[in-house]
């Protein structure tokens, strides 16, 4: 398994951790449509997107480009470089869920 492949197990296996109402989508990237990230997942009504990165790995100019745009449009983005980045993917998502809550829905 290559070192981005691990990452992408990890991250994996963190969505899972939680629950049957996580969605999410690893699309197979061919080159062809819009460009987007490693995976797109929707848990509790937040939409969010994961780029995974080898150890010391960085975003491309094109994915910042989507991560810019994902961003503006109110979804999370995460970018994974490390088997405890992908561990803490449950807490940020337990945070950021609970203070999507806390808002004002009429704001």
């Amino acid at each position: 398994m290559t070192p981005e492949g691990a990452i992408k197990a990890a991250v994996k296996r963190a969505l899972k951790a939680l629950g049957p109402d996580m969605y999410a989508h690893w699309p197979v990237s061919n080159g062809l449509g819009a460009p987007c990230l490693d995976c797109h997942f929707c848990w509790r009504g937040l939409y969010g997107a994961i780029e995974t990165k080898r150890p010391g790995g960085v975003p491309t100019a094109r994915q910042e480009e989507t991560i810019r745009q994902i961003a503006a449009a109110g979804g999370i983005v995460l970018v994974i470089s490390s088997r405890e980045g992908a561990a803490d993917i449950p807490r940020i998502l337990e945070e950021a869920s609970a203070a999507r809550c806390d808002r004002d829905p009429r704001s």
